[in-house]
């Protein structure tokens, strides 16, 4: 995928999508409703420019789950929970993640709730990539 994209059930879900846009790109979810679809991405191409953001569809899905990182400057992860509000995911190539090679993955386990799992590196001081910005 090389351009931003609302997501849907029958041409996302259960299948691998490789994000390919180093300007970064904006994605967002379908609503969360208990269906247990899951959206699994890669970065295939690191983001040298803006961010990838992955959001919910609406102000009432949230994200559960953790990001764990591996950090540049040695052999050593750091991780990453969301909180009571988190609805974004923020890669900016960089502290927060985005770089070729992350995985994410969101599972629609209930209404109005996303299970995550991230894995992937980072740069600099790495940092939460997990926000509350849907309103």
């Amino acid at each position: 995928m090389t351009a931003g994209a609302t997501l849907t059930a029958g041409a996302h879900a259960d299948r691998l999508v490789t994000l390919n846009a180093a300007a970064g790109q904006a994605i967002v979810l379908p609503a969360a409703t208990g269906t247990g679809d899951k959206y699994e991405f890669f970065v295939g191409t690191t983001i040298t420019s803006n961010s990838t953001t992955i959001k919910v569809a609406n102000a009432t899905d949230i994200m559960s789950g953790l990001a764990i990182v591996a950090q540049d400057g040695g052999d050593t992860i750091v991780a990453f929970e969301t909180a009571a509000d988190s609805d974004t995911i923020t890669l900016n190539g960089s502290t927060t993640g985005g770089i070729k090679g992350q995985r994410i993955e969101l599972q629609d386990v209930a209404a109005g709730l996303w299970s995550v799992r991230s894995s992937g590196a980072a740069t600099g001081t790495e940092a939460t990539p997990f926000s509350a910005t849907v309103a």
